[in-house]
C-alpha cells in the first residue's frame, strides 16, 4: 500500500507506548504542516481497519461537506482508485450518502454536523475528525462519546484550540507532529514552495513548514462565512489569476449586497491550459455576458480566452495596486466567503502583512497564500476602483 507519511497505525514513537492501553479506546492526534500527508495517511489506516474488521462503522467528520469533498473525500477516492487490494474489497461508493460499503459489512461514511444535538445520533467504532480546528468542541465531544474503538484527529496548527486544552492532557492519547519531511512523495516544486516560507515569514514557516503550534498574527483581511452567495448582488463579476505548475489558476465570483462584499471560489487548480479554463468557465456557470477581470501580466492567455468568446479584461494594476486594491476591499469591512470556498478560506487564515525581524509590521503583504486574493484584487481594481475616486478603472486590450 502506498504510504505518504508515517503509518500511524503501527509506527508510534517509542515514547508513546507507555501511554497507550490498547484494550481501551485510543485517541490519535496528528498535528501537521502543509503537505505532510496527515489526512492521506490516516485514511489509509481507516481503509485497512474497514477491511480487517468486519461490520466496522467508521465515520469521517468535517466542518462541512464542501470541505470534505475537496479534501478527505477526494483523497479517499484516489486511494481506492490507485489500490486494487482496497478497491476489490469495496462493493460500492454511494455518492448521495457519501458512504463506502465493504464486502465484509464495514462502512466508511463522510458527514458533518451543524450542532451537538445532531451529533448525538448514531454510534461508531472509529471516528476521524478532519481539520478539527473548524469543528466545535461540543460536536466532537458528542461524537467521541459514541465512539468505541479509535478516534483520529488532524489539523493545521494555526493556533491553539480545544485539542490542546481538552484532548492532549487526557490518558491514552498519542500525539504526532508531522511536516513535509515525513512525506517522501512530494514533488520538488511543492517542497521548494514550502521552504520558501522560511524566507517569507517565521510564523508561517513554523505553522505550515514545521507543523508547530503557532498563532498567525497580522492577517490582511477579516472574514466571515456564509452558506451561499446572496441571490441579488450588485456589481457582480469575476476575478481570475493565472497559474500553471506551482501556482493554481483561480477564479472567484464577487459582488456586493447591502454594502457587504461577498466572494466564492470557483476554480483553484494547477496544470490548466486555456482550453481547460474555457471548459471550466462554462461548468462553473459563467456566461459570455459576464465580465472577468484577470491579471494583465498574461495578455496571451487573456487574448486566447477572448477568442473563445469570453468577456475577459486585464485589470490595469497601476502604481501601488496591491495596497490600493486591498484598501478597496477592506473598506467594505469583513469579507464574506461561502463555506465551499475551501482554499480561499485557508488563504484568509494565512495571508498576512510582512514583518521585520523585530516584529514590526510593514505596509506590504507577503507574496504567499494569495492566489484567490489576487483574483479578488483584479475584480476590485476593475469593478470597484471607480467608486473610490482613484481613476484606476482601465483595462489592457492586448
Amino acid at each position: 500500500m502506498k504510504t505518504t507519511c508515517l503509518y500511524l497505525w503501527n509506527k508510534y514513537p517509542e515514547n508513546y507506548y507507555p501511554k497507550l492501553d490498547n484494550k481501551k479506546k485510543v485517541t490519535i492526534v496528528n498535528q501537521g504542516g502543509t503537505s505532510s500527508g496527515k489526512t492521506f495517511s490516516i485514511l489509509q489506516v481507516l481503509f485497512t481497519l474497514a477491511i480487517e474488521k468486519p461490520k466496522f462503522v467508521i465515520t469521517i467528520v468535517g466542518q462541512d461537506i464542501p470541505n470534505l469533498k475537496r479534501g478527505a473525500i477526494r483523497d479517499a477516492q484516489n486511494i481506492v482508485s490507485e489500490n486494487k487490494s482496497i478497491s476489490s474489497q469495496i462493493t460500492n461508493w454511494n455518492s448521495t450518502d457519501k458512504i463506502f460499503n465493504f464486502k465484509n459489512g464495514s462502512i466508511i461514511e463522510f458527514t458533518s454536523y451543524e450542532s451537538a444535538q445532531d451529533a448525538k445520533n448514531g454510534k461508531r467504532n472509529v471516528l476521524f475528525v478532519n481539520e478539527a480546528n473548524g469543528i466545535d468542541f461540543n460536536v466532537f465531544s458528542e461524537l467521541d462519546l459514541r465512539t468505541s474503538y479509535r478516534t483520529f484527529i488532524d489539523y493545521n496548527p494555526n493556533a491553539e484550540f480545544w485539542v490542546h486544552e481538552k484532548v492532549l492532557p487526557l490518558p491514552n492519547v498519542a500525539y504526532f507532529i508531522s511536516n513535509y519531511e515525513h512525506n517522501p512523495f512530494l514533488s520538488d516544486n511543492i517542497i521548494q514552495g514550502i521552504l520558501r516560507l522560511k524566507q517569507i515569514d517565521t510564523q508561517l514557516w513554523r505553522v505550515y513548514g514545521l507543523g508547530q503550534t503557532g498563532k498567525i498574527q497580522g492577517l490582511v483581511f477579516d472574514y466571515k462565512t456564509t452558506e451561499r452567495m446572496p441571490e441579488q448582488l450588485n456589481k457582480l463579476a469575476y476575478g481570475m489569476d493565472f497559474g500553471f505548475t506551482n501556482d493554481p489558476t483561480t477564479l472567484v465570483k464577487c459582488g456586493l449586497s447591502d454594502g457587504v462584499f461577498y466572494g466564492q471560489e470557483l476554480i483553484y487548480q494547477t496544470g490548466l491550459t486555456n482550453r481547460d479554463i474555457n471548459k471550466l468557465l462554462t461548468e462553473c456557470g459563467v456566461t459570455k455576458n459576464d465580465t472577468i477581470f484577470a491579471d494583465s501580466a498574461d495578455p496571451k492567455s487573456i487574448q486566447e480566452l477572448k477568442l473563445y468568446g469570453w468577456n475577459i479584461k486585464g485589470a490595469d494594476k497601476g502604481p501601488d495596486s496591491i495596497n490600493y486594491s486591498i484598501d478597496i476591499l477592506r473598506s467594505y469591512g469583513a469579507v464574506t466567503l461561502t463555506k465551499d470556498s475551501v482554499n480561499w478560506i485557508k488563504e484568509a487564515n494565512a495571508y498576512k502583512w510582512k514583518e521585520e525581524r523585530s516584529g514590526t509590521k510593514l505596509n506590504k503583504p507577503i507574496d504567499a497564500f494569495n492566489h484567490c486574493w489576487d483574483a479578488c484584487r483584479y475584480y476590485a481594481l476593475g469593478m470597484l476602483a471607480a467608486n473610490k475616486g482613484k481613476g484606476l478603472l482601465s483595462f489592457t486590450t492586448k
